[in-house]
């Protein structure tokens, strides 16, 4: 039975590495845009929230309209709403230079209706497709996504040293290819049966979901934060060529979230202490980040929130899937409405620190005081204050477990 579903399973993959790319792109791009065309940070921050605001979108009209839509249909379609964003994004602004972010923020538009349809209906295609380890098949969906992370990454800085960060557009133009070739993959490859709302049935979604829901939101906080602004901290606020800060910071981040990720999927168990330990991980790397003098020790702990990271956002989905068996698209798109909520927050949150401190007097007196460039205070204020977030998760993990524990026989267990 597997092997009829070999094709879609590959498809999916891909389908998360396009969703990596389409996450990584901007962030990989940001001082070069704001050296080009003079893009502010909080601009540049504005891209990831309209990259997950679109995403945000999606994940609710599945949310409450799931029922209308041709699950198999929409899924075979999504990897051309990619291959269009990365055309526009790429040939539009060198050719339209006064109207650049106009143009980049169509081209995000374009490719995260893609990744939030990836996001939506990927998941629970895995979850339909038989298996005899359900968990680590989720585990593989989102590994491909961390090692998708790490080759685009690589693979765009090297070409950026190649032909210049001037022409970077190729990058961009090159990275069309993938979702081409998945939409290739999807048009060939049958489908499993998905079903539409099967958590609580016609008595709707359980109010415990909130609690995933909830919990999500500071996974996507805790990840996506330092997925999208680690380059950059590295460079301005560390100090770190942009090279090193890419390929040793960046593609180690996302490096070791897929081994996290990957490790779960082939020996992982215990969802629960998995996810206690990610958070706990996460908020010690943030606060080290943000406060540490030393540039070896910040990029250690940029590096290593990747590790804790890894199983946050798909370990809530498992942890779903245990409190609620054969939970349907809609379930898997309130919680990534929940994910996509947080993945916005956390890196426009970054932007608008920095920006604000560059335009501050008093923070600019205090970086001097410190020996610091108003930039680097701010962004090291921004990771502190993202810290905040995996220890809310502390918190709200603790509860979830008692929570649970007391309607044992409301939720049971797979």
């Amino acid at each position: 039975m597997q092997q009829k579903f070999s094709r879609a399973k590959i498809a999916c993959y891909l389908g998360s590495v396009t969703m990596s790319a389409v996450s990584n792109l901007s962030p990989i791009l940001f001082i070069t845009f704001h050296e080009i065309y003079g893009i502010s940070y909080t601009l540049l921050g504005l891209l990831a929230v309209f990259c997950f605001g679109v995403q945000l979108g999606i994940d609710l009209v599945f949310s409450f309209f799931a029922k209308h839509f041709d699950i198999h249909k929409t899924v075979r379609l999504t990897p051309a709403f990619a291959v269009v964003g990365f055309i526009v994004y790429a040939a539009m602004p060198p050719l339209f230079p006064d109207f650049a972010y106009l143009w980049l923020v169509i081209g995000t538009l374009l490719f995260s209706v893609a990744a939030g349809l990836c996001e939506v209906l990927l998941s629970p295609v895995i979850a339909a497709i038989p298996a005899e380890n359900p968990e680590h098949e989720m585990a593989k969906l989102h590994s491909a996504y961390a090692w998708g992370t790490v080759a685009v990454v690589i693979v765009s800085t090297l070409l950026l040293k190649l032909f210049s960060p001037a022409r970077w557009y190729l990058v961009a133009g090159l990275l069309a290819l993938i979702p081409l070739i998945d939409f290739v993959l999807f048009s060939r490859a049958e489908l499993p049966p998905v079903p539409v709302n099967a958590a609580g049935g016609k008595r709707g979604i359980p109010k415990g979901l909130g609690l995933c829901v909830c919990f999500i939101i500071v996974c996507g906080v805790s990840e996506l934060t330092m997925n999208q602004w680690c380059s950059s901290f590295l460079e301005r606020a560390v100090g770190l060529p942009k090279a090193l800060g890419d390929i040793f910071g960046l593609a180690l981040f996302a490096a070791l979230m897929g081994v996290g990720r990957t490790l779960y999927a082939k020996r992982g168990k215990n969802i629960y202490r998995t996810l206690y330990i990610g958070v706990l991980g996460a908020f010690f790397c943030y606060l080290v980040a943000a406060i540490s003098p030393l540039p070896i020790i910040s990029l250690a702990a940029c590096v290593l929130t990747g590790l804790f990271v890894a199983m946050l956002w798909p370990g809530t989905l498992i942890f779903m899937e245990e409190k609620y068996p054969n939970p349907g698209v809609v379930a898997f798109a309130l919680m990534a409405a929940g994910g996509d909520a947080g993945a916005s927050l956390g890196p426009q949150m970054v932007g608008a620190v920095v920006d604000g401190f560059l335009a501050n007097e008093w923070a600019q007196s205090l970086a001097v005081r410190l020996s610091l460039t108003p930039e680097q205070l701010g962004m090291k204020a921004a990771m502190l204050i993202a810290a905040l977030f995996p220890l809310i998760g502390i918190l709200l993990l603790s509860y979830m477990k008692r929570f649970y524990a007391k309607r044992e026989k409301e939720f049971p267990k797979i």
